[in-house]
C-alpha cells in the first residue's frame, strides 16, 4: 500500500525545445510506494517529463521536487535515489549478462558484500539466471529489457523510472517484467512508468494521461473508468468501418471509434440506445453479430478526455 505522502511532487513542469512545446506546465504527485503511470500516445511527452524527473534534462520553467531533492536546482544528488531506465538502456553487448551486472554494481558503488545476495535476487526476478554467462547481445529483445531492468534496480534505489519497458517486447517477457516492477513496488520502492498501451493503464495505482505534452486527467484507473460521462456498448460486426459511419450521426450515440474488428460505441444509455444503434445496423443491411454493454476501456476514457480537451 503506498504511503499517501509523496515522494514526488511535480509543480508546473515545462520544457520547450525551440518553438516546441513537448511538456506543458504538469502538476501531480506521487506517493511513497505508488506505481505510477504516465500513458498516452508518442509524442505526448511521456519520455521529456522522464528525463526532466531523472535529472537528464532541465527544465525550461516549473520544477519537480524528487524524495527531497529538486531537479531544477540539484539534478545530481536527485540522480542518488533513483534508477532510470531509457527506452535504450545501456547495455554492453560485448560483455555477458553477469558482467553487465557487476559493471553496474560498480559503478553504483554497491558494497562487495553485498553483490551476492542482490545477484541472486535479481536472478530469481528476471529468471535471467541459466543465461548469466551469455552475451547480451544475443539476447532476445524480451531478456534485454529484463537484464536493463536488473541493471537499473542493483543499487536498491527508492524511486524507479522507466520509459516504456514494455515496447516492442513479446508478451511473456512483457509479463515477467511487470512482475519485476510490482514485487518492488510491493517493497517500498515508489515507480513511475511510461507506456503507449492503453491495456497497460489498468496495471497502476495512479495514472496521469497526457497528450501533446498537457495533463488531460489523473486519478485511479477505475475512478477514470467510472466517472465517464455516458455507457459504452461493443458492437462486432461484418463491415466495421461502415457500421462507424453508420452509428455516429444517431441521436443518444456521442461517438464511435474502431477497436480492431468491433466498435466501441459510447451512448447516453445503453439500455436506450443499445437497441437503437443495433436497428440502424440491421436496417442498413450490416450483419450484426454481437451488441452488449461493457465497462469502459482505458482507450475509452483516453478518446473522451480528448474530445472534452477539444
Amino acid at each position: 500500500m503506498a504511503d499517501p505522502a509523496p515522494v514526488i511532487r511535480v509543480e508546473g513542469l515545462t520544457r520547450r525545445f525551440g518553438d516546441l512545446l513537448a511538456v506543458d506546465r504538469l502538476t501531480f504527485s506521487v506517493g511513497r510506494g505508488e506505481l505510477f503511470g504516465l500513458v498516452g500516445p508518442d509524442g505526448a511527452g511521456k519520455t521529456t517529463t522522464l528525463r526532466m524527473l531523472a535529472g537528464v534534462v532541465r527544465p525550461t520553467i516549473g520544477d519537480a521536487v524528487m524524495n527531497g531533492t529538486s531537479v531544477a536546482r540539484d539534478s545530481e544528488t536527485v540522480k542518488h535515489d533513483l534508477a532510470y531506465m531509457s527506452q535504450r538502456f545501456g547495455l554492453y553487448t560485448d560483455l555477458t549478462v553477469i558482467e553487465n551486472l557487476n559493471f553496474y554494481a560498480d559503478l553504483y558503488q554497491v558494497p562487495r558484500s553485498e553483490r551476492k545476495a542482490r545477484l541472486d535476487r535479481l536472478f530469481h526476478f528476471s529468471n535471467l539466471g541459466p543465461f548469466q554467462n551469455r552475451l547480451a547481445g544475443k539476447l532476445s529483445g524480451g531478456m534485454k529489457q529484463k537484464l536493463g531492468l536488473s541493471c537499473a534496480l542493483i543499487h536498491q534505489p527508492k524511486i524507479l523510472l522507466l520509459d516504456e519497458p514494455t515496447f516492442g517486447v513479446d508478451p511473456i517477457s512483457r509479463r515477467d517484467l511487470w512482475l519485476i516492477v510490482h514485487d518492488m513496488v510491493a517493497q517500498g520502492v515508489t515507480a513511475i512508468v511510461s507506456t503507449a498501451y492503453m491495456d497497460e493503464a489498468e496495471r497502476f495505482d495512479r495514472v496521469a494521461l497526457l497528450q501533446e505534452g498537457r495533463l488531460l486527467a489523473v486519478d485511479r484507473p477505475e475512478t477514470l473508468q467510472r466517472d465517464l460521462e455516458g455507457a459504452v456498448i461493443m458492437v462486432r460486426v461484418a463491415q466495421v468501418r461502415a457500421a462507424r459511419d453508420c452509428v455516429a450521426s444517431l441521436s443518444g450515440v456521442r461517438r464511435a471509434a474502431l477497436f480492431g474488428d468491433r466498435l466501441h460505441v459510447t451512448v447516453d444509455s445503453a439500455e436506450r440506445d443499445g437497441p437503437a444503434v443495433e436497428a440502424a445496423l440491421r436496417e442498413a443491411g450490416l450483419e450484426v453479430f454481437e451488441v452488449r454493454a461493457m465497462v469502459p476501456s482505458m482507450e475509452d476514457v483516453f478518446i473522451d478526455r480528448m474530445a472534452h480537451k477539444g
